[in-house]
């Protein structure tokens, strides 16, 4: 079964079932009164962010330390569920796979590929595709906006969405 009609193994309402009704309908509607975003737009912002954070504590091990490049919106988004102390750290150490506090710290991309050098930090962010992809499946149209990496490919680099979802980390068969 090829990534294209491979099903997720996540879906959005999968997702808002571990964070909670009532606090995603909070996030949502805070960040469409802050940004004047249209609701779906900033429903999506908040999926990729909670797909972000799922990600990170499913595969601690593969991706902990690593610069995810998501939006600057993505990471507000994160640190106004952080800012919901009680609710995060419950989310992060009873619901999410992994049962760890996922710490924040944000860096830029610019400032991040003068750390690691450029061909590691694209090395590291390319690793996290296709566990997305196994995840959630294919990146759509309404992904690119809010994840830096994968719109630079589609951008950039004229990479189909079906090519992006093929992508396998370096040294992968």
């Amino acid at each position: 079964m090829t990534s294209q009609t491979q099903e997720p193994h996540v879906t959005t309402d999968d997702l808002i079932a571990l964070l909670g009704e009532r606090l995603h309908t909070e996030v949502v509607q805070h960040f469409v009164a802050l940004s004047g975003a249209g609701t779906a737009y900033v429903e999506r912002q908040v999926t990729e962010c909670l797909r972000y954070l799922y990600l990170v504590s499913r595969h601690r091990e593969r991706l902990s330390g690593l610069f995810l490049p998501v939006e600057q919106d993505i990471d507000e988004i994160w640190h106004y569920l952080i800012l919901q102390t009680r609710e995060y750290r419950e989310w992060c150490e009873q619901r999410l796979p992994g049962r760890f506090f996922i710490e924040h710290r944000s860096i830029g991309y610019d400032a991040y590929q003068q750390e690691p050098g450029r061909e590691q930090a694209i090395e590291e962010a390319l690793r996290w595709i296709p566990l997305y992809v196994r995840e959630f499946g294919p990146f759509d149209e309404g992904a690119l906006p809010h994840w830096t990496i994968v719109r630079f490919l589609h951008d950039q680099l004229s990479m189909s969405l079906r090519d992006i979802a093929a992508l396998q980390p370096a040294g992968a068969p």
